[in-house]
């Protein structure tokens, strides 16, 4: 055996197979240790020759994705499968799966098969061939939930060494990660596995705001170390006059999820509420409830941030008690509470059931939990659209079950956000389409209400019914739902559906600007028909009007059809100066929609920064984040500054204007921040929110500090519509008596 597998590797993870195998000794678990051993030389022996990009042997890459699984507290087959995954794959010439059955057993070869067939799944291709890699998938995962495990590591590891691929790559595989491995990783509850993918994969993504939000991390949990430890000793001393065997640990929420709370619910980093945490694990279920009432009792709660995962734990099995109180110093922190065998579950999830069941019930209750994978097949095998089964699948990964009763108590399960019309449709279809209205506990209730646990639901139907409404589609949750209801109205309403869907695509060649007639827009109609496989014009009608098919679907190519027919008869009829003026006009102001110009293009997707709230009328420039738009900067942001210096990205940097022909007042407010500094006196907040208050100006936040004994300064973050505005709002804020100064927020 080659010495270079035997030695620990740069490559990150990868430990050396003698203390693998070690650890594997000491574990005290019953694993078949000569078995995977074999696996391992015959997996170094297949990839010999082999390096990764990094430079290090390829076996490198195996060796840590068995650490892995090992860790994760799965058998031996897994193992030897975590060794193997690559082979059949990297060395067809040399392996296959019959003989990897005949070395290493059905049961090995089975979840490399399953792990084989599962790779190149492309988080960009949205068409039918990424579908058919995630049904793989699921079917993999339906046949043995320990592929998915695998999977998993080995999507773990190639994280953790992304840096050595080229940039495209890091995109592809960040973004993959992002929206399907993460979500996997959270909806089989291993979240020590999920934190970690979002963390690697959102500095990749937009490698600035996580930088920013990890730098905000490091300072804000710098300034309050002291805060965390006192309270930790206060709740420990505490606890122990109660007799309890615990433990305290300190937890700081993930880059990934402030990221997103600030970026997806715009939140500043001070509006997180649970930033802080800390982790009370006891050994009994009733001392969790007892630890909750002296928490309570030592610190006052926040009303409504009481949540109890215990008696209603989540779909993933995840079991806690989640409460947020204000400690002394006035700063708020969330507390969790749990046993040491709920600590373990919501680490490894289904891993950690797994782990300690075993036998036919076990398998009854692991394939309970998984129940969600044989609704997503089903889903897949009747989707007509890709984009319709990628909706199906975020919403069985990312939300929570609710769990409602019928009246003859029988329990259908729905995700979080599900209505009253998916309930329905989740009994039978023949229920759904003939409701016509629903009891919730009895009481009379719109359809289009969302139940909540434990309620009693009771669907009202009649022979007479017409049918499901067009406007259910808007309404309902589910896919599956969705689905029934776009089933009923193919079959029944063919002649209203080809009206509706005609209707909606010639309004949309009306939007690209040049007056057509009818049997013109039908002949682009016609060809756009043609080029999706549709011969006859009214099954494209059809589908769009019963919803089989978005007209945003086809858009792009109604606008080459159409660009092409307008040029033929510009070659033709050469349109008339009042004409050729009309459709400038009409597309300039159809492209004119963005607000900020990107290298010449208009309508990109962007977000403004955080680090420098720019403002129209700013010098500003765009960053190019990978999968999340561009992200917009004031030119003289500290971000940009140290950006700029760094040459892997400095190709990202692209430039940025102001779309000046927009009107302001179609705008929404920009956010500013403003730093005030000003001698303290009784009125003065009172000045302050008067001042804005008769300007119109929205106050977003406000915080204050101490500078001396006399002196206060003040934070304040205003919505305002260009630096125009925000300089009008300056120097209002500046006639204030005894106000020093008052300057923009830097960063």
């Amino acid at each position: 055996m080659s010495d270079a597998v035997n030695k620990t590797s740069g490559d990150a993870g990868f430990v050396n197979i003698d203390t693998l195998i070690e650890r594997l000794r000491q574990s005290g678990r019953n694993y078949d240790l000569e078995k995977i051993q074999r696996s391992f030389e015959y997996a170094a022996k297949l990839h010999e020759g082999q390096f990764r990009k990094s430079g290090d042997p390829y076996i490198s890459h195996p060796i840590a994705v068995a650490e892995i699984v090992a860790s994760l507290g799965f058998d031996t087959d897994s193992i030897c499968a975590a060794f193997l995954h690559d082979t059949v794959e990297d060395c067809p010439d040399k392996t296959n799966l019959g003989l990897i059955r005949s070395y290493f057993g059905e049961e090995v070869a089975m979840l490399v098969d399953g792990l084989t067939k599962m790779e190149n799944i492309n988080i960009e291709d949205k068409e039918e061939a990424h579908m058919e890699n995630i049904r793989k998938m699921l079917l993999a995962m339906s046949k043995d939930i320990r592929v998915i495990f695998i999977k998993l590591c080995d999507r773990l590891h190639n994280m953790r060494t992304l840096s050595a691929k080229p940039e495209k790559k890091q995109r592809t595989t960040a973004l993959e990660t992002m929206n399907v491995y993460a979500p996997l990783a959270h909806r089989l509850g291993i979240q020590r596995i999920k934190q970690e993918l979002e963390n690697l994969a959102l500095s990749y993504l937009d490698p600035i705001g996580y930088e920013e939000v990890n730098t905000n991390i490091e300072q804000k949990y710098g300034q309050n170390r002291d805060f965390l430890e006192s309270i930790r000793s206060y709740i420990s001393e505490k606890l122990s006059e109660y007799n309890i065997q615990f433990v305290v640990e300190e937890r700081v929420k993930t880059v990934y999820s402030i990221y997103r709370k600030m970026f997806n619910q715009n939140k500043n980093f001070d509006e997180i509420y649970d930033f802080y945490a800390l982790r009370i694990i006891v050994e009994t279920e009733l001392e969790c409830y007892t630890a909750l009432g002296v928490i309570h009792e030592m610190f006052k709660s926040i009303p409504g941030r009481f949540k109890d995962y215990i008696s209603t734990p989540k779909p993933n099995m995840y079991q806690s008690l989640h409460t947020t109180v204000i400690g002394s110093a006035g700063v708020p922190f969330e507390v969790q509470i749990r046993t040491r065998h709920m600590h373990h579950v919501a680490e490894y999830g289904i891993a950690a059931h797994w782990k300690y069941k075993t036998g036919e019930s076990s398998k009854a209750e692991i394939d309970q939990k998984l129940s969600w994978i044989s609704r997503l097949i089903d889903t897949e095998n009747s989707a007509t659209d890709p984009d319709e089964f990628m909706h199906a699948l975020k919403i069985d990964l990312f939300h929570d079950e609710t769990f409602v009763f019928t009246p003859k108590g029988d329990v259908i399960s729905l995700p979080q956000g599900s209505t009253l019309i998916d309930f329905a449709y989740a009994i039978h279809s023949g229920v759904g389409n003939k409701m016509v209205g629903a009891k919730v506990n009895g009481m009379i209730t719109p359809i289009d209400r969302e139940p909540h646990t434990g309620d009693i639901v009771e669907i009202l139907t009649s022979s007479t019914s017409k049918g499901p409404s067009r406007d259910w589609l808007k309404i309902v949750r589910t896919s599956e739902a969705r689905s029934k209801i776009r089933q009923w109205f193919k079959k029944e309403k063919r002649a209203e559906n080809i009206v509706v869907g005609k209707g909606d695509v010639m309004r949309e060649i009306t939007r690209f600007g040049r007056q057509l007639t009818d049997a013109q827009k039908g002949e682009i109609a016609h060809a756009v028909a043609k080029r999706i496989g549709m011969q006859d014009l009214d099954d494209l009608y059809n589908a769009i009007g019963y919803g089989g098919l978005a007209v945003s679907k086809i858009l792009p190519k109604l606008r080459d059809e159409y660009d092409r027919y307008v040029k033929l008869l510009t070659d033709t009829e050469p349109a008339t100066p009042v004409q050729a003026e009309r459709v400038k006009t009409v597309e300039h102001h159809h492209a004119h929609t963005g607000g900020i110009i990107i290298d010449g293009e208009y309508g990109c997707a962007v977000k403004f920064a955080k680090c420098c709230n720019p403002l129209p009328g700013d010098d500003v420039i765009g960053f190019v984040t990978k999968g999340y738009g561009v992200s917009v900067h004031k030119r003289d942001c500290p971000n940009v500054i140290s950006g700029m210096q760094n040459e892997e990205n400095r190709g990202r940097w692209k430039h940025a204007e102001w779309d000046l022909s927009e009107d302001d007042s179609g705008r929404s407010m920009f956010e500013s921040g403003i730093v005030l500094e000003a001698e303290n006196h009784i009125a003065l907040l009172a000045e302050i929110t008067t001042a804005l208050a008769e300007m119109k100006v929205s106050l977003l936040s406000i915080n204050t500090q101490k500078r001396s004994q006399s002196v206060i300064i003040i934070h304040l973050t205003v919505g305002c519509k260009n630096t125009e505005h925000f300089n009008s709002i300056l120097s209002r804020l500046r006639s204030i008596r005894n106000v020093e100064s008052v300057n923009r927020a830097i960063g």
